[in-house]
């Protein structure tokens, strides 16, 4: 009976000492921080354990876009990185409090992002890695409010939904489930089921890396950001006709552009074979900090799932060609991005 009792006033005590050890953390913003983001001996990132939830996408994102053009304005980036550093990468109801937070000490003049995170030593990394999944969604650009109509510059989110407005599909969290055609191997995409020749577009501006069979994701489009991070890649396209006319590799594509056509191609190593039994795109994103990684086992791809929620939000209306098979978008936009590359491309 005293043994027993000693046990447990050991166990109370050892309960108390790391309540107490947890207060004294979180009140001096020192929670343990996760290594969810590793780096190689040549000093770039090798794996991104990407959490972000949706919640946190739109609240950061809010943030920037209300903040812009005032004296204090707000980076999502940043904040997602402050958060992510704060919470080891979990994003749950704590992190959009602390983004809260943070935020609104900024715009008063209260503190400064730079103060904040001066001694979190992970917030360089999650900005790193938050910046190269995120770097070309939000910023300026021109885009028509009507068909033919002029031109007007906005600031906001520019990439979008890789679906075309108007044509409904379905979803769920599949990243990571078990795939086994060729050999045994997890998914590292994202599905959206939908119907055949549902338009599919690009989500950001980029040039086109890669385009046509592969046995896995059969008629498929991989796409790359002009900065080099990111490797996006639409695959299982229709049968017979899985891109845009005329569409090659070199091309560069304008955020919200049609590129290709929904089908259930692949899984074969003879071209031009439905032999995936569910009609859906396979989305997804590629994050290369050195061109190392861009194939092999040392590939990182995110889970796009809350990212493909929060792409929602912009979705690019399209329309059809004639009587042809083609779909075009309906409003033209100007982006900054596409205009810096292709100065760059016609200097070299």
């Amino acid at each position: 009976m005293e043994k027993s009792r000693r046990i447990r006033s050991a166990v109370i005590l050892e309960a108390a000492l790391l309540f107490l050890m947890g207060v004294i953390l979180w009140e001096n913003g020192k929670l343990p921080e996760k290594s969810v983001v590793e780096t190689t001996a040549d000093g770039y990132i090798k794996w991104v354990d990407f959490n972000v939830s949706y919640e946190a996408l739109s609240r950061a994102y809010d943030y920037d876009v209300s903040s812009y053009g005032e004296k204090q304005h707000l980076d999502w980036i940043d904040l997602l990185a402050y958060a992510g550093a704060k919470n080891g990468g979990d994003f749950g109801a704590g992190a959009t409090e602390d983004m809260r937070t943070a935020a609104e000490k900024i715009l008063c003049g209260e503190d400064t992002m730079e103060h904040m995170t001066a001694d979190m030593k992970m917030f360089s990394y999650y900005r790193e890695a938050y910046g190269a999944v995120f770097g070309g969604m939000v910023g300026e650009y021109e885009i028509q409010e009507k068909e033919g109509g002029a031109y007007v510059k906005k600031y906001g989110l520019k990439a979008f939904s890789p679906i075309a407005k108007g044509f409904e599909y379905s979803d769920y969290d599949d990243f990571g489930v078990s795939r086994s055609y060729g050999y045994q191997r997890q998914h590292l995409g994202h599905d959206m089921m939908g119907q055949v020749g549902t338009p599919i577009i690009a989500v950001e501006s980029g040039y086109v890396e890669a385009i046509g069979w592969n046995q896995y994701g059969g008629w498929r489009i991989g796409i790359r950001s002009f900065d080099g991070k990111r490797y996006y890649y639409y695959a299982h396209l229709r049968q017979n006709y899985p891109y845009r006319e005329q569409l090659k590799e070199g091309d560069v594509v304008t955020a919200g552009d049609v590129i290709g056509y929904m089908g259930h191609t692949g899984y074969s190593t003879k071209e031009n074979v439905n032999n995936i039994d569910t009609v859906h795109l396979h989305f997804g994103l590629q994050l290369i900090f050195d061109e190392a990684q861009k194939e092999g086992n040392n590939e990182i791809w995110v889970d796009c799932y809350n990212l493909t929620r929060f792409l929602y939000k912009n979705r690019s209306a399209v329309q059809k060609v004639g009587e042809s098979r083609e779909w075009k978008r309906t409003l033209q936009m100007t982006d900054p991005a596409v205009v810096k590359y292709q100065k760059t491309v016609k200097k070299q």
